[in-house]
Order: C-alpha cells, then structure tokens, then sequence
C-alpha cells in the first residue's frame, strides 16, 4: 500500500503538468491592436443584415466579442473628423480642437479643414496633393500614449481613404499615416512622417491594385430580388456615382480604370483596398512581431461615400455590408495566422452613423424635408435692421460665425444683433431651436441634449448661434443623405472588442465612444489620452 501512495505522489506532479501544458496561457499583453472605423455605420446594420453575414466577420465579433449595444456619440456635430478624433482622443470637440471636418478661424479670415498643413509636403502622390498633418489637434490619442508607454518601440500605422481617417487615429508621433490620392490613384503620406514612401507602399502603388479592382465592375454578391432588407433599386432621391445614367445594378467601374482613380470610393472595392494595403503594412512593418504592442488604426471610408449617395435602405448599402463582413472574416483569418490567434484585439466602431434619405422617409408617411435655408434673406434684415453689412462670415456645422468686427466698427450691440437673428432664425418652421452658444445653458432643451451642445461647442473654433433643425431635416439636395445632428440615427453607433483581453458578452447600458481609449489604456495598462473625459467599460475586460 505505501507503495502505491508513493506512486502516486511521484506520478501527481508529471499529471498536473500534463493537464497545464494544454492550457495556454494568454499573453501579457497583445502583440497588435486594430481599430477599425467603419465610416457611417448605424448600430443596426450588425442586426437589419445578420442573417447573410458569415461565420467569421460580424458575426464572430459578437459570438466571441464584447458588444456594447448603447453606445453614442456624446457631442452634436456628428461628423467624420469629430468622430475619429473623439475615439482616439477619449474626449469630444470643446476639448480636442476637432470640432467639424472644417470650421472657420477668424484669426485667418477662413474656413480651416481639420487636417490641413501648409508646412509640410505630400509624398507618393500627384502635385495637386494636399499637404496633411494632425497639427490641429489639440491632445494626445491612445496611439500617442501607447508611443510614450513603450519609450516609442510600438509601432503605430494609420490607413484610410480619407486623409482626416488615417491621420486622426494614428496622433501626432506614428510612425506613418497613410490616405489615398484619387489623382493619382496612390496612397501617399506627408513630410510630417517621412521624406519618402518605404518600399512596400511604392510597390504597392506600383502595381496599381485600384485598377484590378475597378475592372471586377460591381453587381450584387446574391440575386437582387433576395434583397429584402432594401428598398427598390431605382429611386428618385438616390445619387447618381461618378456620372453614371441610373443609380441601378450592375456599376460598370471598368470604365474608370486608368482613368478615374477616385471611383473606387464609392464602391465596395474601396474596402477592400484599404484592407489589402493594411494587411502589406502588417506583413512589411512586421507588426506584432516581438513583445512590444504595435497598433494599426484602420478607417473604412467607402461605406460613407456609398451610404451619403444611395442611403442606409439602398440595395448598395445592403451588399456593401455583406461584402465588408467577408472582408474582415478575411482580414481576421490574417491576423490569427500571421499574428497569431489569441495574440491581437481589435475593436469596430463609427465615427457617426445616418439619417434616412427624407424622399424615402417622405414617400412612407414619415415627416422629413431637405433646408436649403435663405441666408441671403437673413442677412439682408439684419443690414436692414442695425446698418451691418455682411454680418454672417461663415456657416458651418450648423453654426453661424458674425462679423463682429463691422459690428464693432459701427458700435452696434453684439448681443443684440444675436438676439436679433435667432428670432429670425426661430420663426423657420423647419428649425426646432436657434440658440446663443455663448449661454447654451439657457436654452430651451432637455438637459441631455443641452450637454451635446455643450460637449461639441469650442471657443476657439466654434460659431456664435446654433441652429438645431427639426428630426429628419437636415441641408442638402434632392438626392442621397447625410449627418451631423444629435439625433439617435446619427448619433447611436456600434461599438464591439474582440480578441486579447475581451471577455465575451454584451451590455445595454449607455456608453460613449469616448470611453474606448480610457478602456484600450486600461486593457494596455498605460496612460489615457491627456484630454480624456471617458470612463473605462469594465465589462470588456476578462
């Protein structure tokens, strides 16, 4: 008997052994993070299209993800650059300086878009490229933090169509930003970065891929009549992409090759692209390869272009979604073999979402209308009433910028001249509210709504008088749709993490899309942004 006890306490350690060296043991930390910014995705596209979507895109994200499925943006001006910025960032407009895809600077006597940088040259591109940097941003980003945590060994990419995608997530010290030229059809970068493209984007553009993909034309990946979560094909309020003679199936896109670069924008294809060019940054940067956590910021543009032309009820929109959910099941094969499952995390989100095309909302009973506005007319009662001529300098982000200096060299009343045109402004029937951005806590909203303003409104860079239009209204033309408003349909977004570090599961309660830096920091274990006002969702992490 104490033979076999002797037995078993020698054999005991050689089984736990055993037993342990078939669980593996998770990393420290990840070898990679992904952000991926889908361009204009509304929370509910992950649902209306589930039933098509494969095993390993979407729908792997929310089998094996953590979804969060009330997430906002907290601010009012959904827009692009706003919304990249206020994810990388963990703050909103007020405090990062981003507070439109452009805004006016009295200083220079302008209108300033987000990205510009007169001091610096464009690389890879044709002449008429212009110069890009993230000069205007005002706070570090999570990929900046990460830079500093690891004494600048992590390596940080940014790649997007749209130069403010790529340039925004990526911060002020990556190591490259990466956007694409539709005249030369190149993804090119600037000085702020480096003096050339390295060898695998020259190659890259070499090899012209935009054109391989333009002449793969563009139908529908299944019959057009199993589109059930769409509307007709041919309607009157879609756009009409790159001059074409009926927004209808099929897209002959291999009309533009060689020639129009920047068609492939406002097709699927344009997500395939910026995947493929991610995936040669992955492979010839060697991200992901050593101890040290690498981050590549990845923004999808063409779902934006697409969704602003034909609308979120289209067939377009619909097959584009399918396709993009092959496109990461692709993309996340990649990761697992190259990277190594287990070894990355990613997360998807949006920059902001969208309304309903009012024609399609119009012709199913729902209230909805096109502003143009009469600033004309506006102005002209204001010159009427005070003597001030061109009293409006700029309007933008659906903010009026006066011209206090011909006020002031009148010694007209600033505050009543504001007084003045809000009354005006109030009588539209098509605005809900004008108000003064100098008192926003004086006007006339739910409180909730009141702390958007107040969130997005910058001193600095922001107008003098907001004007908040009614639901479903918004300025534009007869055709196609757009965003920018603090409405649910613009701003409820996805938000979903997987992979390293992400326990599985899902959670209703509100959160923001600031929180998703202070949650990377947390998971990282390293500072959160300088302007971060988001708090960390503890329910992501294991």
């Amino acid at each position: 008997m104490q033979r076999i006890f002797n037995s078993l306490i020698i054999a005991l350690p050689l089984i736990v052994n055993a037993q342990s060296a078939t669980v593996k043991k998770e990393p420290a930390a990840p070898k990679l993070v992904v952000g991926i910014m889908v361009d204009q995705m509304r929370w509910d596209y992950f649902y209306r299209f589930n039933a098509r979507y494969s095993e390993n895109g979407l729908k792997r994200m929310l089998r094996e993800g953590f979804a969060c499925e009330n997430t906002f943006i907290p601010y009012a001006q959904t827009v692009t650059a706003a919304g990249h910025a206020s994810v990388y960032t963990g703050s909103t407009p007020a405090i990062n300086g981003i507070m439109g895809n452009e805004w006016y600077e009295r200083d220079l006597g302008r209108s300033v878009y987000c990205v510009e940088d007169a001091g610096v040259k464009t690389i890879g591109g044709a002449a008429s490229a212009k110069p890009m940097s993230p000069r205007n941003l005002w706070t570090t980003t999570i990929t900046d933090e990460l830079r500093i945590a690891t004494n600048f060994r992590s390596k940080v990419i940014g790649i997007a169509i749209k130069d403010r995608g790529g340039i925004l997530p990526a911060g002020h010290s990556a190591n490259a930003a990466y956007w694409f030229d539709p005249a030369s059809g190149n993804w090119v970068t600037s000085t702020y970065y480096m003096n050339e493209l390295p060898s695998w984007a020259a190659r890259f553009n070499e090899r012209k891929v935009v054109d391989s993909m333009l002449r793969l034309d563009w139908n529908t990946l299944y019959p057009i009549g199993t589109y059930t979560q769409s509307d007709a094909d041919d309607r009157p309020w879609e756009g009409r992409p790159n001059g074409v003679p009926k927004p209808t199936f099929p897209y002959k896109l291999s009309q533009f090759a060689g020639k129009n670069f920047g068609a492939i924008s406002t097709t699927p294809q344009g997500t395939t692209l910026t995947l493929s060019f991610a995936k040669e940054a992955i492979l010839a940067e060697e991200m992901g390869k050593d101890e040290v956590t690498d981050f590549l910021a990845v923004s999808l543009s063409s779902p934006d272009y697409i969704g602003h032309t034909f609308g979120p009820n289209s067939v377009e929109i619909e097959d584009t979604y399918l396709r993009l959910d092959r496109d990461l099941a692709d993309f996340f094969d990649m990761l697992d073999k190259k990277v190594g499952k287990g070894n990355w995390t990613t997360f998807i989100t949006a920059d902001h979402a969208v309304a309903h095309v009012p024609g399609f909302l119009k012709n199913n009973k729902i209230p909805a209308d096109v502003v143009s506005g009469n600033r004309t007319a506006l102005e002209n009662a204001v010159t009427a009433r005070f003597g001030v001529k061109s009293p409006i300098l700029d309007y933008d982000n659906y903010q009026l910028y006066l011209n206090y200096r011909s006020m002031d060299s009148l010694k007209v009343d600033r505050a009543a001249v504001r007084s003045f045109i809000i009354e005006e402004l109030n009588k539209d029937p098509q605005i809900l509210l004008a108000f003064d951005n100098q008192d926003i806590s004086a006007a006339n909203l739910p409180s909730v709504v009141k702390e958007r303003f107040l969130q997005g409104s910058n001193r600095k860079r922001g107008g003098d008088i907001q004007v908040i239009l009614k639901p479903h209204h918004f300025a534009g033309g007869a055709t196609g749709t757009t965003h920018g408003s603090w409405y649910p349909y613009d701003a409820h977004i996805p938000l979903v993490f997987l992979g390293w570090g992400v326990r599985p599961g899902k959670t209703h309660r509100e959160v923001y899309m600031t929180d998703i830096a202070p949650t990377l920091a947390a998971m990282l274990r390293i500072q959160m942004p300088s302007g971060t006002i988001g708090k960390v969702i503890g329910e992501v992490m294991k």
